[in-house]
C-alpha cells in the first residue's frame, strides 16, 4: 500500500477539522488509500494486458452490440463518481472480440481519473483499435455525483455521450439502427 496516498489522506482528515486519532477515522486513511488504488486501477492495465488474444475469426458483418454494460468512474474535477451504462455495437471486418472484453475495455478506462466526454473516445478508439471494425459506436449516459451531491444538485440528471466511428458516422441508417436497438422499450 502507498503510505504517501495514506499519509495524504490523513492530511484531508485533519484539512476538514476531524481528528484522525479518533476511533472510526484510525484506519480510515489505510481503507482509503485502498479503495482509491482499486478504483484508479485501470492505469494499471493496457489494452493488450485486457484483450489478451480473444480475438477470434468471424464472417459475419453484422452489427455486433453490446448493451447496459455498467459502469463507475471518478471524475477528474471533483474525484466524485460518475455512474452509468456503456451501450457498444461494432460491425465486424473478420473478427469479433471476446464478449467479456468488451466489459473490461470500458472497465479499464472508466477505472482513471475522467471526464464522461473522453471515456466515450477512449472505448470507442479501443474497441476500433482491436477489431480493425467496419464501424464503431459508443452511447454512455451516466450520472454524476459532482452535480447531485453538489453545485446545482439535480438528483435527475443524466448525461449521454456518443462517439460514432467509421460506418457508424458515414451511414446514418447504421447509426440509426444502433441507437434505436439501444433505445429503451
Amino acid at each position: 500500500m502507498n503510505e504517501s496516498l495514506q499519509q495524504n489522506y490523513r492530511g484531508i482528515l485533519e484539512g476538514l477539522g476531524e481528528n484522525p486519532n479518533r476511533e472510526g477515522l484510525v484506519d480510515t486513511p489505510k481503507r482509503a488509500a485502498k479503495a482509491m488504488r482499486y478504483l484508479c486501477s485501470g492505469y494499471d492495465l493496457s489494452l493488450n494486458d485486457v484483450v489478451n488474444g480473444a480475438l477470434f475469426s468471424a464472417t459475419t458483418d453484422e452489427m455486433v452490440i453490446v448493451r447496459d454494460i455498467e459502469l463507475y468512474s471518478l471524475c477528474e474535477h471533483h474525484l466524485l463518481p460518475f455512474i452509468g451504462k456503456a451501450h457498444i455495437a461494432y460491425i465486424p471486418n473478420g473478427n469479433v472480440l471476446g464478449l467479456s472484453k468488451v466489459a473490461r475495455i470500458v472497465d479499464m478506462f472508466a477505472r482513471r481519473l475522467q471526464i464522461q466526454e473522453n471515456l466515450t473516445q477512449q472505448v470507442a478508439e479501443a474497441i476500433r483499435e482491436v477489431t480493425d471494425a467496419q464501424g464503431v459506436g459508443v452511447v454512455i449516459e451516466a450520472q454524476h455525483m459532482c452535480m447531485m451531491m453538489r453545485g446545482v444538485q439535480k438528483q435527475n440528471s443524466l448525461m449521454q455521450t456518443s462517439v460514432m466511428l467509421g460506418s457508424f458516422r458515414d451511414s446514418a441508417s447504421t447509426r440509426q439502427e444502433f441507437l434505436g436497438l439501444i433505445r429503451r422499450s
